[in-house]
């Protein structure tokens, strides 16, 4: 039994099994999923205020944080690529809220989430090395986690502190 992002219940059972049997499971676990529905909701309302802290609602502020972002990821997509022989293609801009960046490794093109803006620094780094790590390997596998190792040793630490801002911009403390 699990609980979806919109608080929906999903009970897998063995085919056969009495209705009346599945029911009785859930009103067991009511309290769990009650609880389960409440943190889930907790967390998709510090997913909405830690992105709505951007406003991208008209044209001209898309722009804006377009060209704000771009002067920060341009120069180190410049930098790192030099530095580990790889030669990115177009670099465009996107609102997503799914991923922080985006390669793709037939055309060498690089997305970036325009959400980024509300990282530091050396957070909006992690991601940009991240994808040119893939330029050099496609996959997540051991080879890529070495050329992370290499190009950016404190991965680990920016993908930490990335997670615990979007955690916590929501909070009020």
């Amino acid at each position: 039994m699990h609980i979806v992002k919109n608080g929906d219940v999903h009970v897998s059972v063995p085919i056969g099994m009495p209705k009346a049997k599945v029911e009785a499971f859930i009103e067991d676990h009511r309290q769990w999923i009650d609880e389960a529905r409440r943190r889930t909701s907790e967390r998709l309302q510090q997913r909405a205020d830690f992105y709505n802290q951007l406003s991208l609602a008209s044209r001209a502020q898309r722009e804006d944080a377009v060209r704000c972002l771009s002067a920060i990821v341009a120069p180190m997509v410049q930098r790192h690529a030099q530095e580990m022989g790889v030669k990115p293609g177009t670099i465009r801009y996107k609102p997503m809220i799914s991923r922080w960046g985006m390669c793709n490794v037939k055309d060498s093109g690089l997305c970036f989430s325009i959400y980024l803006l509300l990282l530091p620094e050396w957070c909006i780094e992690h991601v940009v090395v991240h994808e040119l790590c893939h330029l050099l390997e496609p996959s997540h596998n051991t080879r890529f986690h070495r050329l992370m190792d290499h190009y950016f040793p404190r991965w680990h630490e920016a993908r930490r502190e990335t997670q615990r801002i979007c955690r916590m911009e929501g909070d009020d403390e």
